[in-house]
């Protein structure tokens, strides 16, 4: 059977997969389109396991709120090339799409949504991983439920932050939000920091300090002042506002009668091991078909 032109366009249409692909997929079902399309899916099955070892350290972060609620996402590429890709785009705002409008608990019953084309969100991630070529990761996703006064700031697609206020105003609420895209503090305040950060810094700064031959009592008032300074810097409550540094962000909170409830941020990437790929080597394996 002769394969035309205007066969391949329509499964182009339909699958989103490149000319060739489609030709070789027609050619291979003797021009069945329905047919095409199963053998296109299951490659794009093989694709995805193929590449799944690949390590997905790029990508967005996506944040949608609605009304009292927000949802934070993040999606991974493995490069910042794929990461602005109109399809990889078009697959984050229909996850963060969804987890605003069903109670998705964790990454396995999202993996079995159906987002807005009626695919699952997994079969949509498989055939993206086919027709970009890279390995793609829904890593992770929160929400912040009921808040009074909900914020969120984006950093571009790097850096999100939502946050919930008891008092205070939204315009409050996305001023903090920014701050804390910008500062990343570990937790609200200073009683939140974990034990075994305390102990290992302090452990630290007791060494430096002995080190110095100072008497023992200067010593102990050295460790508690890079303590004191430490913790600040480190917990939201106790940084300096970013957009005016001669106030605490615990201050500008009471200001406004307003206090923190909790918060979230993502950072693209942030955890994750990358692997160090020689560019050279990566080219030849793609022109053998290794990838």
């Amino acid at each position: 059977m002769t394969i035309t032109a205007s066969m391949v366009k329509e499964l182009r249409d339909r699958t989103g997969a490149g000319m060739m692909e489609c030709k070789k997929s027609l050619v291979e079902v003797n021009g069945d389109i329905d047919a095409a399309i199963e053998l296109l899916r299951t490659s794009g099955q093989a694709k995805a396991e193929k590449k799944a070892a690949r390590v997905a350290a790029d990508g967005r972060i996506e944040i949608k709120s609605n009304n009292s609620n927000a949802a934070i996402l993040e999606i991974n590429s493995e490069t910042d090339f794929v990461a602005k890709d109109e399809n990889f785009i078009n697959f984050s705002n229909a996850i963060i799409e969804l987890l605003t409008e069903q109670d998705v608990k964790d990454i396995n019953e999202l993996s079995a949504s159906s987002i807005s084309d009626g695919k699952t969100v997994e079969q949509a991630r498989t055939d993206l991983i086919a027709k970009v070529g890279e390995n793609i990761s829904v890593r992770r996703f929160d929400r912040i439920e009921g808040s009074e006064n909900l914020g969120h700031y984006s950093h571009g697609s790097r850096i999100g932050c939502i946050v919930s206020l008891s008092g205070g105003d939204e315009h409050l609420a996305k001023d903090i939000a920014m701050h804390i895209a910008a500062t990343n503090p570990i937790c609200i305040n200073e009683d939140e920091v974990p034990t075994d950060l305390v102990d290992r810094e302090r452990r630290i700064f007791s060494e430096q300090a002995a080190s110095s031959g100072k008497p023992p009592e200067i010593i102990k008032k050295m460790v508690h002042g890079k303590m004191s300074k430490f913790l600040k810097e480190i917990s939201l409550l106790g940084q300096s506002f970013v957009k005016d540094p001669d106030i605490s962000v615990g201050n500008l909170l009471k200001n406004s009668n307003a206090s923190v409830l909790r918060f979230i941020r993502y950072e693209v990437g942030e955890g994750i091991e990358k692997k160090e790929e020689n560019f050279a080597d990566e080219v030849m394996k793609q022109i053998k078909g290794e990838s």
